[in-house]
């Protein structure tokens, strides 16, 4: 959401994947936002802890983040040093239909199923990726005929070998060293999951064994936003995806939570610039 609601949009694809080699100490630090897209971020050096929906991740050389389309995330940066990493942006519907034999996106999804968005692979893998994204990345940069064929070749190898790492990935079983609270992994978890549901601050809270207020202050001071933008956020977001898979308007309202379609209605224009149904 714009406004109060400390979530923005930010970025934008106009081709099938875009690839960012970036080393610096300004580092770029934005609010927490989302992207339409999907992104992979492959941390090389620096000190960061990375944000993503409310659990942040203190990460090492070669920690790989899987984040999906209209998940919230931050990057907090020490500025103090250098920091360098790898970032991909990816347009879901094009490597689906790349993969036709092999569903590419799903590492994306079994990283979101299990509400945990870092890889941390082991060092032959890191070799294998290594070479990938410098090859990648030469052909990039190049401008020798059929640079452009070899460095989206090199962009499917990229996806497969994720793939394969995270068949076999227990990170999520290991690291003990998360900046998180369990009752509001918990609350997030059971929000994105029951978006159509009745999710007021009080019942919310009650969920977690937490005072109103004390849960109130507990979400924002963890993930950046109020209870209610991020709820509200997160309905207008799941109802584009029901729109462009042909909903009604008003079946994506009932279906994203909205009891009152002319609430949905002003608040989906106020977010997109379009009404439901012209976005449709």
């Amino acid at each position: 959401m714009n406004g109060d609601s400390g979530l923005t949009k930010l970025g934008y694809l106009n081709g099938d994947f875009h690839f960012f080699h970036l080393r610096d100490t300004a580092g770029q630090e934005h609010e927490t936002h989302y992207h339409e897209f999907a992104k992979i971020v492959i941390f090389l050096s620096g000190r960061v802890d990375y944000l993503v929906e409310g659990v942040s991740y203190p990460l090492q050389p070669w920690d790989i983040l899987l984040i999906g389309g209209h998940l919230a995330h931050k990057a907090i940066i020490d500025t103090g040093v250098p920091y360098e990493r790898v970032i991909l942006y990816i347009d879901p519907a094009a490597l689906e239909a790349a993969g036709q034999d092999a569903d590419l996106m799903q590492c994306f999804r079994t990283a979101e199923a299990r509400a945990f968005y870092l890889m941390r692979p082991a060092g032959r893998d890191q070799a294998k990726l290594s070479g990938i994204l410098r090859e990648m990345e030469r052909a990039g940069a190049s401008a020798d005929f059929g640079a452009r064929i070899l460095e989206r070749t090199y962009f499917y190898q990229l996806m497969v070998q994720l793939n394969r790492i995270m068949l076999t990935d227990h990170t999520d079983a290991h690291i003990t060293d998360l900046g998180y609270d369990p009752r509001i992994a918990d609350v997030i978890a059971y929000i994105n999951k029951n978006l159509d549901a009745e999710l007021t601050v009080d019942f919310l809270a009650q969920r977690c064994y937490l005072s109103k207020y004390h849960f109130m202050r507990l979400f924002k001071q963890l993930t950046g936003y109020t209870v209610h933008s991020y709820v509200l956020q997160k309905r207008l977001l799941r109802a584009t995806e029901l729109l462009k898979s042909g909903e009604t308007a008003a079946d994506a309202a009932e279906h994203c939570g909205f009891r009152d379609y002319s609430t949905f209605q002003r608040a989906f224009k106020a977010e997109f610039g379009v009404t439901p149904g012209a976005f449709a």
